[in-house]
């Protein structure tokens, strides 16, 4: 999942797991990831039921709420999408872009940059506009604010403990924001919590961190020959995970896939939306 890693920010290591994982997303290809994850039935903006549609209104209510503010968000593991950050972008004059993979980086340079042939965010940026009162016909000043706020687009790998080596960060960030990262770049339930660790250095004490993440998957698909390893995980886990690593969840909501929603490409269970703050 942009990387539901999905959005991707992984570490090269010597574990048979990570290497694993390393190995497969050699082959992801953006074209098919978005394909598969953000077309309909996905992302039906017609269906109440559809994923993408209740992401962006857990996104909107998050921020909406007036408590989230500051200087700086890094959105976490990126990958080729830029949905996740279309509420984001109202709220925060400079917003870093990180993903482990140069052909996301690629592609979200590419969509900053308005050049033809990117994925069409369009129908995206509209529905956001709507959610937020502003009408439909909004749309050109949200992608042109957008753009105007991204100051980077960086390598980022979540499993060291600085996660943005080499560069460091000349103050905290004031939000952290991942989606679908850390279950689809960990071997293993530990790792996920250590790399959980390392997010938070790059926080803020008392900044919010929002993550979206899968549930009880196993695996998604790609592109050709790359079937993503994915460390299954639940609420129960995701909430203990973030109060150990020094956070205070706000909020906690889940989703699950109904049959429709199932078409192949993965096997996941639900969706998390959390809202939590660095203590």
């Amino acid at each position: 999942m942009e990387t539901q890693a999905r959005q991707t920010g992984i570490q090269t290591d010597t574990q048979t797991g990570g290497s694993a994982i390393r190995e497969s997303y050699q082959k992801f290809d953006p074209q098919a990831y978005l394909q598969n994850n953000y077309t309909p039935p996905r992302a039906d903006f017609s269906r109440p039921d559809s994923i993408v549609p209740w992401k962006l209104n857990c996104l909107r209510e998050a921020f909406s709420q007036g408590d989230i503010s500051g200087s700086t968000l890094i959105d976490i593991g990126s990958g080729p999408t830029v949905y996740q950050l279309l509420s984001a972008c109202e709220f925060f004059p400079e917003i870093i872009l990180t993903d482990y993979l140069e052909v996301n980086r690629q592609e979200l340079r590419r969509w900053l940059r308005n050049e033809a042939d990117t994925f069409d965010w369009t129908p995206y940026i509209q529905h956001v506009c709507e959610l937020e009162g502003k009408g439909s016909c909004a749309w050109p000043a949200k992608a042109a604010r957008l753009r105007s706020v991204v100051s980077q687009v960086i390598p980022v790998d979540v499993h060291r403990s600085n996660p943005l080596h080499p560069r460091v960060l000349a103050e905290p960030a004031d939000c952290l924001l991942s989606c679908f990262c850390l279950e689809a770049v960990s071997p293993d339930r530990e790792s996920f919590q250590q790399a959980l660790r390392n997010l938070s250095s790059l926080l803020r004490p008392g900044g919010h961190c929002l993550l979206i993440g899968a549930l009880d998957e196993s695996f998604y698909l790609a592109g050709e020959g790359a079937r993503i390893p994915v460390v299954p995980v639940d609420q129960p886990f995701v909430s203990s995970s973030l109060q150990h690593c020094g956070f205070q969840i706000l909020t906690f909501h889940t989703y699950t896939l109904p049959p429709s929603m199932k078409v192949g490409v993965d096997d996941v269970a639900g969706i998390f939306f959390v809202k939590a703050k660095k203590l």
